[in-house]
């Protein structure tokens, strides 16, 4: 077994282990630098990522790749607010949520479309736009991302505030 497989039945193990049993391993990346590889994790969690679990998943990757010589990198991280959308489940589970998605064909004049997820829909994304609900088949997506608004969330914030100090 080389570093690579290594390294898939590593990132695999994360999801049966009890220490990481919240753990969602977004994307999985290696490329290949000259002789050496970049290995690059996306990881995420209900209330998101904190570095303690970065570090102990890479801790635990490195310690199973102590016994290749072959050099890489390693870069564990959260997927962040701008989440991306990898999977057709995905596009079930952030129904709800602003995104935004790349699409590589024109659909409605554009490649670029912003709106609420509404989910998927047999082979497609259901994204409610401006312009009315925008159907756009799986295969036709680039890239789909939480479009985080900081705005919106801070308003947000402070209408929880708000109402917790009124119902007091």
């Amino acid at each position: 077994m080389g570093l690579d497989d290594a390294y898939a039945a590593l990132v695999a193990a994360i999801g049966s282990d009890p220490a990481f049993s919240d753990v969602e391993v977004v994307t999985s990346k290696v490329v290949r630098q000259g002789r050496s590889r970049e290995i690059t994790l996306l990881l995420d969690c209900e209330g998101g990522i904190d570095l303690a679990t970065c570090e102990h998943v890479a801790a635990r990757i490195n310690r199973g790749l102590d016994a290749y010589e072959d050099p890489y990198t390693l870069a564990v991280m959260s997927a962040g607010l701008d989440r991306p959308l990898v999977r057709p489940e995905d596009f079930d589970r952030f129904a709800g949520r602003a995104v935004k998605i790349m699409t590589t064909e024109l659909l409605a004049g554009a490649k670029t479309h912003r709106g609420i997820l509404r989910g998927l829909r047999g082979a497609g994304v259901i994204l409610e736009t401006e312009g009315g609900e925008l159907a756009i088949p799986l295969d036709a997506i680039a890239s789909a991302n939480v479009d985080f608004d900081v705005r919106a969330d801070l308003s947000r914030a402070k209408r929880e505030r708000r109402d917790a100090r009124k119902n007091r």
